[in-house]
């Protein structure tokens, strides 16, 4: 039996973290992690770079049913904390849009930080350990296959559904239900769009193309790159928008967000009265794309010179290209989702120190818990800070 003061079970962003915070405070740690490997998605994240924070990190970029209960644990450890840690490695960082933080190098150099400052304090990590139960007596027993581990505290840190194949597990959410915490809806979140008939064959063709678009939903919208799969549509701004739609739902494109397209095309027919429309286009959206939306939009109109197609024509066809309205058949689910959306209820944790508020000495921390983060580095900081605010106390 290997007896600790804190047992944390999952070795990712937020378990590691939370065991660094606990052991600088003197607390024998001991995390558990089910799979081959610590930190999976750390070292897959930003294409292999990690997108470890964001420097604009505000409550307004999480989603939870109770939109206040990420600002107490993000108020006490910011960006400018974990970047300290950062920079205590040296490890070099540059900023990408809208205060993304990304390594020069590789993902592998979070790790190996996490790894060390585990090290530092004496926290213990132990991997290919498959957790079959917990039980609380006087102290937490938490059985494995590679022994008891008993703890005075339990922190959960098992992440969500995302990316089954490397070791994804719904422990955590057991393990809530099992001590009376109730779960909100769990889907997949971060991921890309799928479409299904015609949508389908068209996206296929377009597939590896990419363009600036603006995506809206329920209100929603966001700006950025769109980039057509053989299945759907992904990119920065089909993966911010899947964590607001829901099934059956529209979406909304407008492929020319900066741009207002239809006194573009007043214009050229006056300065270039014999060129085609799809000749304009294909100056401002990749060549294929006009091709594919050019029988469904303007098939009279193919091989007709701007001079003879009438003012109210064109500004049809220009809206048409900021209002492109399409119904997902559903996205790609959890094989690539990089979060998963919802999760532990909030409402009977402590915001500032995780704990649960029905079994004293237990703590949810980082993707379990109901607070999903938008792309660009958020997910990560609110790992590192539910982490910090748990290893702080127990």
């Amino acid at each position: 039996m290997n007896r600790f003061d804190v047992v944390i079970l999952g070795g990712g962003a937020a378990g590691l973290m939370c065991g660094i915070a606990a052991g600088s405070r003197g607390r024998k740690v001991a995390v558990l992690e089910g799979s081959d490997k610590i930190g999976k998605k750390i070292l897959i994240s930003g294409g292999g770079r990690c997108n470890f924070t964001n420097r604009y990190c505000a409550p307004s970029h999480f989603l939870s049913e109770n939109p206040n209960f990420c600002i107490s644990a993000l108020s006490r450890y910011s960006p400018d904390d974990f970047v300290a840690l950062v920079e205590k490695h040296a490890i070099a960082y540059h900023e990408k849009t809208a205060g993304q933080l990304f390594c020069d190098h590789t993902s592998k150099e979070v790790l190996a930080m996490l790894v060390t400052e585990c090290r530092a304090v004496q926290a213990e990590i132990h991997t290919h350990c498959k957790v079959s139960s917990v039980e609380k007596g006087e102290r937490f027993v938490v059985a494995t296959d590679q022994g008891e581990f008993v703890g005075d505290s339990l922190v959960i840190a098992t992440g969500g559904l995302s990316f089954p194949k490397m070791g994804a597990s719904d422990l955590g959410y057991r393990i809530a239900r099992q001590f009376g915490h109730a779960v909100g809806e769990l889907r997949a979140a971060l991921v890309p769009f799928t479409f299904s008939g015609a949508m389908l064959a068209m996206t296929s063709r377009l597939s590896g193309i990419s363009t600036r678009a603006e995506m809206t939903t329920d209100g929603v919208s966001f700006r950025g790159d769109i980039l057509f799969t053989h299945r759907g549509v992904s990119g920065p701004a089909a993966l911010q928008l899947s964590s607001y739609w829901v099934l059956g739902n529209e979406i909304r494109l407008n492929l020319l967000p900066d741009t207002e397209l239809a006194p573009i095309l007043h214009r050229k027919k006056l300065q270039q009265p014999k060129t085609l429309l799809r000749t304009v286009l294909s100056e401002l959206l990749p060549r294929a794309l006009v091709l594919e939306l050019e029988p469904m939009w303007w098939p009279s109109l193919s091989d007709t010179r701007l001079v003879e197609i009438a003012d109210k024509e064109l500004e049809r066809i220009a809206s048409q290209f900021h209002n492109w309205c399409l119904t997902p058949s559903g996205t790609e689910g959890y094989r690539t989702a990089e979060v998963t959306r919802g999760g532990v209820a909030t409402n009977q944790l402590s915001s500032k120190t995780m704990e649960s508020q029905r079994q004293p000495g237990l703590y949810f921390i980082g993707e379990v818990v109901d607070v999903t983060g938008q792309l660009g580095g958020f997910n990560f900081q609110w790992a590192w800070a539910s982490a910090q605010a748990a290893g702080a106390v127990v």
